[in-house]
């Protein structure tokens, strides 16, 4: 269990490792998996993960990894993100209480709004996507013993070796930046595993039961829980892990004002 708070490290000690791993590696990134991608095959290449190989993932790595990702822009550099680092026994015992108390019923305690249920072109996305992962996982709709099995899977984490639990300052809750900004180290975070050869995949599914988080990480109490990822090795025979979600384009997503063309 490793428990990071953002003014843990200087940049010195967040960077000095990954800088002379990467010195073989000049123009690209690369660190302590010796791993070497450009900028473009990070971001373009990058998926979410949910099979995972067992073998271990260094500490030193994923320190590494975090000290890339707290280098995200925060709102007035308030830096308000913390991470609980979990693996092991600590990680096996979140897995079967969170996983014990979906199942007997036990309503979700998650700390963040979840807002409404999505509708319209958000929730045609979250199906398309479902759609996608059910059939490379070949779940038929009618399946409703592996349609179980997969949401399991969501509440032990997709079975990773490590769990990263993304918090911020309870000073903070209210605050619409605050959130803003875990999302940006989160965003940086999965990108900078990806970079090291790591997978990864964003998700609440894991922290539903608050309660049972709190214990076996040791989240103090003026820490909000906002989110999780699962990390870990890939593991390339799971076919799920092949599926690429859609994305929409510019045009629908971006308006140009002021511009010649």
């Amino acid at each position: 269990l490793i428990a990071v708070r953002s003014g843990d490290l200087t940049l010195g000690a967040q960077l000095g490792a990954a800088g002379r791993a990467r010195a073989s590696c000049a123009g690209a990134s690369a660190g302590l998996s010796g791993v070497c991608m450009q900028f473009d095959d990070v971001i373009l290449g990058r998926r979410s993960i949910r099979g995972y190989k067992p073998d271990p993932v260094p500490r030193a790595l994923i320190e590494e990894i975090i000290a890339l990702a707290m280098r995200a822009p925060s709102s007035m550099n308030t830096q308000p993100w913390n991470f609980h680092v979990i693996t092991g026994e600590p990680l096996d015992r979140i897995r079967a209480g969170n996983t014990e108390r979906m199942v007997s019923g036990v309503p979700q305690s998650r700390e963040f709004r979840t807002g409404q249920p999505f509708a319209g072109p958000h929730r045609d996305r979250q199906v398309a996507v479902a759609k996608q992962l059910f059939a490379a996982m070949g779940i038929a709709r009618e399946d409703q013993e592996k349609r179980q099995d997969w949401v399991l899977r969501g509440f032990r984490q997709f079975d990773a070796p490590v769990c990263i639990i993304v918090t911020y300052d309870r000073v903070l809750d209210g605050s619409d930046d605050t959130p803003f900004d875990c999302g940006a180290v989160t965003n940086a975070l999965v990108n900078a595993a990806w970079s090291r050869g790591l997978g990864a995949v964003i998700n609440s599914q894991g922290i539903m039961q608050s309660p049972v988080v709190r214990e076996h990480a040791g989240i103090p109490d003026d820490q909000v829980i906002m989110k999780s990822i699962a990390l870990g090795w890939p593991d390339e025979t799971f076919p799920a892990n092949a599926v690429v979600s859609e994305r929409k384009s510019v045009a629908e997503a971006a308006v140009f004002v002021g511009f010649d063309d």
